[in-house]
């Protein structure tokens, strides 16, 4: 049966490469909404030229889409039904179409999920580390230094770390990694998933990088990279690691600025979360207050 469509927009799920990993029930929305809305309407074109559905499409990628937004929001307003896609997967995944959902939400419209192919599923569904709970990070910041600091803030997770990585970028990104997350970690690379060349690889992280260059190939394609659960003393060891570091950052910064000022630095220096830091801060002065001086 054919859902009815209102004036709603509807987030949909496309293929990640395999055209027949479309639902039914996504063919039914794009066929019957008034507009699509497309992070690349000539990529759309093609999926929708494959199943003879003609529709009327405007564009919605990362830099129009505050202005698009505006554009989807008054198209509700008029009554009309919209379609918010993007080139492969599920939109507003670490893709295009967070702010325009967010708009349409504040503007007192229906946000109406169309679920479907996702590379972030698919690849966990195929690593086996999915039992245990998960961290999503998405891409991961194209500058080396900033890279750095990013996964310095995820190295204590508990969890299997799932990014996103495009081929001009993967090898850097993979030896960051393992200088980052240490050697004796596992990674699984998914490369080209549901596509004619998928890949899915597991390694340690001091072999990931030499098999990535040892054929051109392997650096080809859409990446979901995958580090693996940390065991439990090696995050308990991350864990007080981070611990001791604040903890040697605000006796120094205590000795000399006031409390808030150094509970502030503490936190841009270390990425500690300010809640922590403040509590820490306070237990510390306050056990030197019951020491009293010598």
């Amino acid at each position: 049966m054919t859902e009815k469509i209102s004036n709603a927009l509807y987030v949909v799920a496309t293929p990640i490469g395999n055209l027949g990993d479309i639902t039914q029930r996504a063919l039914d929305t794009l066929r019957n909404v008034s507009v699509i809305a497309a992070e690349d309407t000539r990529n759309t074109k093609s999926l929708l030229a494959h199943y003879g559905i003609g529709a009327k499409l405007i564009a919605v990628h990362e830099h129009n889409e505050r202005n698009a937004a505006d554009g989807i929001v008054k198209l509700l307003s008029e009554g009309q039904s919209v379609a918010l896609v993007t080139d492969a997967g599920t939109p507003a995944v670490s893709d295009p179409g967070a702010r325009v959902v967010s708009a349409v939400r504040e503007a007192g419209f229906a946000v109406v999920p169309i679920p479907g192919a996702s590379a972030l599923i698919a690849a966990l569904s195929a690593s086996g580390e999915g039992e245990h709970g998960f961290l999503f990070h998405g891409f991961l910041p194209v500058k080396e230094g900033d890279r750095r600091r990013a996964l310095e803030l995820l190295k204590p997770s508990p969890y299997a770390i799932v990014l996103y990585e495009s081929p001009h970028r993967v090898v850097e990104s993979v030896a960051t990694i393992a200088t980052v997350m240490g050697d004796e970690r596992e990674l699984i690379i998914c490369r080209e998933l549901t596509k004619k060349f998928e890949n899915i690889v597991r390694l340690r992280l001091d072999e990931a990088v030499a098999w990535l260059e040892s054929d051109a190939n392997n650096q080809r394609g859409e990446f979901v990279l995958i580090l693996s659960n940390p065991s439990i003393g090696e995050a308990i060891e991350a864990e007080t690691a981070q611990t001791l570091e604040l903890e040697r950052t605000l006796i120094i910064l205590l000795e000399e600025l006031p409390l808030k000022q150094a509970v502030t630095l503490a936190v841009k220096l270390t990425g500690e979360k300010k809640n922590r830091a403040y509590e820490m801060a306070l237990k510390m002065q306050s056990a030197a207050k019951d020491v009293g001086p010598l």
